[in-house]
């Protein structure tokens, strides 16, 4: 059996989340009346301290709801270069909303309130599109799995009061960030306009995101699902999984951040691998250099070992720990790196 590190989008309910499934009563979602839908909604409203809450299909339509939302045709986002929401979405932010985007060069996906206020276009200035919102991304993807600090958003946050920006977290992974720095959802909630995060990555669900905000925001953000065809009707399946996955598979998050750590300690004393991004979660990108010329390369053979990663550059390669790697699994993966010359 393949050993799976490509992605932590790639577990599978297990029995007692799909009897959870089974048995969610359910109703006509777009009525409002899924009982389940409303339980989860109500559910991650109250955890994050956030007056509303919107279940949709996928962090891609949460994060493009919420741009959609705040923003207006011609106006500016501003994000980091490896921004999810600038890399991962098709252009959605042109599509959907008409905007263009300011990319900021930070460290490891992560920006500060100096590089966002110095990225503030001129409001007197009629040749420049109007600045109207920030995205920050937690934990950062492309980034290695890197946390924001809680003092780093606060200071962001101060930049937009004063420019009237509105402020959007992509946490497509947040519980991954709140686990690894031991925080608090309701922080999260005092400090965003509109938060974004998955069930269907590190806890496991297998779909849905749901988005957070004011109970206007979230009004409005439900008339764009609608446009967006994100509208479902006895979605409360689905909820349900989201449901098990906040009870039962929060703290055990901690273990894959451990298991990443492990195998980066291995990959640390070989001599093919250059640079490794820090690891504080459960995302390890590392540089493959020496006797294996590409990452493609190392890919392939850890293949034939019966191991997955993916190459996300020519000299990349990342690796994701989720609920499905297993401590045998991990195992397995140091004596095949010990060996590797």
């Amino acid at each position: 059996m393949l050993i799976d590190y490509r992605s932590d989008t790639l577990t599978r309910p297990g029995a007692k989340m799909k009897e959870a499934m089974l048995k969610a009563p359910v109703g006509d979602d777009v009525f409002g009346e899924d009982p389940t839908v409303n339980k989860l909604q109500e559910k991650m409203a109250a955890l994050f301290g956030m007056e509303a809450a919107l279940f949709c299909p996928s962090g891609t339509m949460t994060n493009q709801l919420a741009i959609k939302c705040h923003t207006q045709p011609g106006d500016e986002v501003i994000c980091d270069e490896l921004s999810h929401i600038y890399q991962y979405e098709g252009g959605g932010i042109a599509f959907n909303a008409g905007c263009s985007v300011q990319l900021l060069h930070g460290r490891y996906g992560l920006i500060n309130a100096q590089l966002v206020e110095q990225a503030i276009n001129n409001r007197h200035d009629i040749h420049k599109a109007y600045s109207s919102l920030v995205s920050l991304e937690n934990t950062a993807n492309r980034g290695g799995g890197a946390c924001y600090d809680l003092v780093t958003i606060e200071q962001i946050k101060k930049v937009c009061r004063k420019h009237q920006l509105k402020l959007h977290l992509d946490g497509a992974r947040l519980f991954n960030a709140l686990i690894a720095r031991n925080e608090q959802p309701k922080k999260y909630g005092q400090l965003f306009d509109s938060l974004s995060i998955c069930l269907s990555k590190g806890l496991g669900a297998p779909v849905g995101s749901v988005l957070l905000g004011k109970q206007a925001f979230i009004e409005k953000a439900k008339r764009i699902r609608k446009v967006f065809g994100g509208a479902m009707r006895q979605a409360g399946i689905l909820a349900a999984a989201g449901i098990y996955a906040l009870d039962h598979h929060v703290e055990r998050l901690a273990i894959d951040h451990q298991h990443a750590q492990q195998i980066a300690a291995v990959l640390q004393t070989k001599s093919f691998v250059g640079e490794i991004f820090p690891v504080e979660t459960n995302i390890l990108i590392f540089e493959i250099k020496g006797s294996f010329k590409t990452a493609q390369d190392f890919s392939k053979m850890l293949y034939e070992k019966g191991i997955l990663v993916l190459p996300i550059s020519p000299s990349h390669i990342r690796l994701v720990t989720h609920l499905d790697i297993s401590r045998e699994m991990v195992i397995k993966t140091l004596r095949v790196l010990e060996k590797i010359k």
